[in-house]
Parts: structure tokens; sequence; C-alpha cells
């Protein structure tokens, strides 16, 4: 009963949380942080009626774990805070048996594993069609801004080309056919990557990045650009998402008319994927176990 109450639980706050991302492309605090207490709270109560204390431990284990993962891909420059808090949340909820690192558990059936490996997967997927719907949406600048970029590490793709093919030659002398074949796809996988790299940068540029006037930034928004006022730093992209006190710093000087606009970076609204992830988790569990 009580995994079923949970699981509702998450469905129905990610579902508002991604319609709010896609909208506003940003998740309010009191979704995240309310989910929290919510989750933990369920389970004490479920665990001092049932007298099994399992349940309560469970979701601390399971918060804890995705706290510390939050914090790494939000230092990281990852994810944005309204990601980071999300999925501290969805710790508490879903949970992790605090045994799962005996041998006795298989942590790949495990609902929090799953649903961490299935966000890997999805969001990856999820990510890449995202830019690739953005960049058909401004195509003219993501042209410019590919070529551009193209232009600037010709000699680079060059020699990368031919390390590419060098190394697909050299496969010949591997005997092994599944070696070989392990070895192609990962020469494949590193020089695709590389291109890849290059798109997404493209992507970035042309299509994520635009000048708004201060009173439209919203605390949180990754300034990418450093901004300065008679020399004296406000914000920048090391900031990690701009503070209440820096924005009303900012809006102050663009009602003394000393900053027109500033250059923020718009992102990909990422909970979507978790919602995507999660409904995965709950009907097939696992994505990796399909390929094992």
């Amino acid at each position: 009963m009580l995994p079923i109450i949970l699981a509702s639980i998450a469905v129905i706050v990610l579902i508002i949380a991604s319609l709010t991302d896609i909208k506003t492309r940003e998740v309010p605090d009191w979704i995240n942080f309310s989910i929290i207490p919510l989750g933990l709270g369920i389970r004490l109560i479920w665990s001092l009626s049932t007298n099994d204390y399992s349940y309560i431990i469970e979701g601390l284990v399971g918060f804890s774990a995705f706290f510390i993962l939050a914090l790494l891909m939000f230092y990281t420059g990852q994810w944005g805070g309204g990601d980071s808090k999300m999925l501290m949340g969805l710790g508490a909820l879903i949970g992790l048996p605090y045994q799962f690192l005996s041998s006795n558990i298989n942590w790949l059936i495990e609902p929090l594993p799953s649903f961490l490996i299935n966000t890997i997967v999805v969001g990856s997927i999820y990510g890449f069609v995202w830019s690739i719907i953005l960049s058909l949406k401004n195509r003219k600048k993501f042209l410019k801004e590919i070529k551009k970029t193209t232009q600037s590490i010709a000699k680079l793709s060059k020699i990368m080309m031919v390390l590419f093919v060098i190394l697909l030659f050299s496969t010949l002398l591997i005997q092994d056919i599944v070696i070989k074949i392990l070895v192609i796809l990962l020469i494949v996988f590193i020089h695709g990557s590389f291109y890849l790299f290059i798109f997404i940068k493209a992507v970035e540029k042309s299509c994520m990045l635009k000048y708004v006037k201060p009173t439209e930034v919203t605390e949180g928004d990754w300034i990418a650009k450093k901004i300065f006022v008679n020399k004296k730093y406000i914000a920048g992209p090391k900031d990690l998402g701009i503070e209440k006190k820096q924005l009303n710093q900012l809006i102050n000087y663009y009602k003394k008319g000393k900053i027109k606009k500033v250059l923020i970076k718009v992102g990909i609204p990422f909970v979507p994927s978790f919602l995507i992830a999660y409904l995965f988790t709950l009907w097939i569990g696992n994505i990796l176990l399909l390929f094992i």
C-alpha cells in the first residue's frame, strides 16, 4: 500500500512540476521543498503505525544519496537549482534500502538505482531531441554558429579524422571478434562524442543565450556574461544562478540607467525527463535489464 501511495504522489508532483518547468522554465520552491517532508512524513507515520522503522530509514537513505548527487550535479553546472531540489525530494519518496550495498541485494532492480539509471538514459535522449528542436526553430542562427565553430577547429577536426581512420585500421590486428567489435564501437563513440560536443555548444550559443532586461531576470537564472558596474563585479557565470541580493542590485542599477540588458542562459526544461524516467521505472523497471 505504501509504495502505491508514494508512487502516486511522485507522479502527481512530477506532472505539475513538468508543466511548470515547460511553461516558466523553473519549478517553484514550494513544490520542491514540500515533497521532502511529505515523503519522509508519510514514511514516519507508516513506520510508527506498523512498528517497522525500515520505511523511514529507507526514505532518509534515499534522500541522503540523492542529496549528495544533487549537490554534485548543481555545483558542476549540469543541473539548475530546481532540478537538484526535485531530485532530493524524489529520493525521499522513492527511498533506498539501507542494505543496498549488501551482496544479497541486486541493486539493479531496486527502484531508486533503476530511476537514476533511467534518468541518465532518458535524460540523454531527451536533451539531444530538445537540442535538435531548438536548432531547427533557430536554424539561421544555429547554422551561422555551427559554421563559425567548425571553421575555428578545422585543424583539430582533420587531426581527429586521421586518428579515427588510423584507429579503425589498427583494429585489423585484433583477432578476437568480440573485442574487435567493442573497440570499434568505443572508437566510434569517442569520435561521435567530439562532434556531438560541437553540436551542443553551437545550440547553446545560438539558441540558449538571450539578452533581457534586469526586471525580467528571476532568482536562480544563469548569467552567461560577467556584469560589472564601475568596475564592481555584480554577477556572472561562476555564480551558478543569480541570488536575490545580486538581482536587487541589477534592478537598482537598471533603474539608474547603468545597466540596460544582461545576457542569460535559458536552460532546457529537464524535469519532464524525470517524469518519463520515473514512468519507465514503474512500468519496466531498470532500462539496462532489457539489454542484459
